[in-house]
């Protein structure tokens, strides 16, 4: 091999190992929206069913609020003892959050939720 092939050689493996990390490298997104994460502690008296039904007035809640973007109800992992319940609501922006807590849809669910939540933690995070 001459010195002209081994350096051509060479250059080739340095290309692709650098292709190599800039295809497996993870890409990701810093969105400027808000999550409302919520984790709950029913009273021990609420049934499957009013917490199902709790959960679902999220749902109901999100589709009559501007802004709302995306919401998820099923907690897989739910820490903090007695704590089994979850929820998350995504806002477009800072303006569509600050909006929802007065809106007479967040009052309906409100109707629903407290009289069956004994303790929540709530987590607003945005970037």
């Amino acid at each position: 091999m001459t010195l002209r092939n081994a350096a051509l050689a060479s250059l080739a493996v340095v290309g692709l190992f650098g292709a190599g990390l800039m295809v497996g490298q993870n890409k990701f997104n810093k969105p400027k929206s808000v999550l409302h994460v919520v984790t709950v502690r029913w009273k021990a008296a609420a049934t499957d069913d009013q917490k199902k039904a709790a959960l679902a007035a999220v749902e109901t809640m999100a589709g009559k609020i501007p802004g709302i973007t995306n919401v998820w109800t099923k907690g897989i992992k739910v820490q903090g003892e007695g704590f089994s319940g979850a929820f998350v609501m995504e806002f477009r922006d800072q303006a569509a959050f600050d909006a929802y807590a007065d809106n007479p849809a967040h009052k309906d669910f409100e109707a629903v939720y407290l009289p069956l939540r004994d303790r929540s933690a709530t987590h607003d995070i945005t970037n």
